[in-house]
């Protein structure tokens, strides 16, 4: 390893800085958005909304701030169990590994990396549908960065074993190829309402990230990072 190689943490904490925090403000903004009142406000201003104006008054338009604010809303308490369950789950070892500020660039990267991917798709299919807002409804969640955190374990930790239904063990990287397709054939099916193509763009943006840090890519950064 030469000088600008990057020196990751050694210690290890099972709520590191990053990840308690985002525990911590998910679980706050899901509080605010019991209120029927103050949820319909949030989700006006800070789900994420196809671009162009929407002609109904109560209903939202796009803002650019959006492009983060929308993985703070969930939309119940399922969701959001399952987003935090996962942020934790994969989070832990690999904020552990390369510390604070590199996890939050990388969560925060994917997350507005899936709503870039998520954006163009919601704005086509609104314009398709006429404009009218009374059929849409905006992404919200943290599943854009879940997936790039999963990306990540499975890509740092590829035969750490992952336990389906807390039975079944499968090593991290069939775990991640196979869920990655499961959500292609999701979203090319169109089978559910699921932002499909936002999970996969978290996914994408991570691992051009990671690529980045690791130097594989045209551009170089001033520390590159190895595992």
């Amino acid at each position: 390893m030469y000088q600008g190689t990057y020196q990751p943490p050694t210690r290890f904490s099972v709520f590191p800085p990053v990840i308690k925090n985002l525990l911590i403000l998910n679980g706050l903004v899901f509080l605010a958005q019991i209120v029927p009142s103050t949820n319909a406000i949030l989700i006006s201003w800070f789900g994420l909304w196809p671009l162009g104006d929407t002609p109904i008054i109560g209903f939202g338009e796009f803002w650019p701030w959006q492009l983060l604010t929308y993985g703070f809303l969930h939309g119940g308490f399922s969701h959001l169990l399952f987003n935090m369950f996962a942020l934790w789950m994969f989070g832990v070892q690999i904020e552990n590994t390369w510390g604070s500020q590199r996890f939050a660039v990388f969560y925060f990267a994917c997350v507005v990396g899936a709503a870039l991917i998520q954006l163009p798709i919601i704005t086509f299919d609104f314009v398709s549908s006429g404009g009218d807002p009374r059929w849409w409804v905006p992404t919200i969640g943290a599943s854009g960065g879940v997936f790039g955190l999963l990306l990540a374990f499975g890509m740092m930790f590829p035969d750490q074993p992952i336990y389906l239904y807390f039975l079944f063990p499968v090593k991290a990287k069939w775990f991640v190829i196979g869920y990655g397709l499961i959500e292609l054939f999701a979203g090319v099916s169109g089978s559910s309402t699921v932002a499909h193509f936002a999970h996969l763009g978290g996914m994408l943006f991570g691992f051009l990230l990671i690529q980045f840090w690791r130097g594989k890519l045209p551009w170089k950064p001033e520390k590159q990072m190895y595992w």
